[in-house]
């Protein structure tokens, strides 16, 4: 497999698959539920449509057109685009991201149904720019589902989707499956700490003294260690 235009050459398809794979592997979705992207210049590889995380082929990656969703005409397979390839284009649109994940992760879509926001529970939301909000209810697979992200990700690099489940831009892959499971921990911190009384929340103060430390300790834009 040689490199093209979009630089969708093997060692991409491979983080790709490994993402996939780890995500598959965390328990953060069932069945073909969920699905990977990486981008390169104005183009994505995505995963196909229907398929297994923990299983997929690189052959069976997706490359894709960001402007219009146009498949490559080089691609060999028989397999599609993951039918939430319009939500991954939309988030490219709406945040500086090398990489999207989208998961059914339990405890983000419990939440997904009862609250509009996670906030500030834990300072690792400081990783996800700030409190995280819940896109409004659209069917999955819709351009209305996508501009719905799109409006909740302003200013953040996660969200979820009211009724549906979460979603992540990393700088890779390796970052984006990242962030995918700081947010699931995340979630679940928080319904807990709703069962069990009326959780701590920490200010907008503390949080930028969190963004100052994490700085100074060379963290960067990564989450941040414990």
């Amino acid at each position: 497999m040689t490199d093209r235009a979009a630089g969708f050459d093997l060692a991409a398809r491979t983080a790709l698959v490994r993402g996939a794979r780890a995500i598959g592997e965390s328990g953060m979705v069932v069945g073909s539920a969920g699905n990977l992207s990486l981008r390169r210049g104005d183009r994505m590889l995505i995963t196909p449509r229907g398929a297994e995380l923990e299983a997929i082929d690189p052959r069976d990656l997706v490359d894709v057109a960001l402007a219009d969703g146009a498949v490559s005409a080089d691609h060999a397979g028989d397999s599609r685009p993951s039918s939430e390839a319009a939500l991954h284009r939309a988030v490219y649109a709406a945040a500086d991201a090398g990489a999207v994940v989208h998961t059914h992760a339990h405890y983000a879509t419990v939440l997904s149904t009862l609250v509009e926001e996670i906030p500030a529970i834990h300072y690792v939301v400081t990783a996800f720019g700030g409190p995280v909000r819940v896109a409004r209810y659209e069917t999955f697979g819709t351009d209305a589902l996508a501009a719905a992200v799109a409006e909740a990700l302003d200013g953040r690099c996660a969200a979820l989707m009211a009724n549906h489940g979460a979603v992540v831009a990393g700088r890779d892959v390796e970052h984006a499956v990242a962030l995918a499971e700081q947010l699931e921990w995340v979630a679940s911190v928080y319904y807990h700490a709703r069962l069990a009384g009326t959780p701590s929340i920490l200010s907008a103060e503390q949080l930028a003294a969190v963004v100052e430390q994490s700085r100074a300790l060379r963290y960067g834009l990564g989450v941040p260690a414990a």
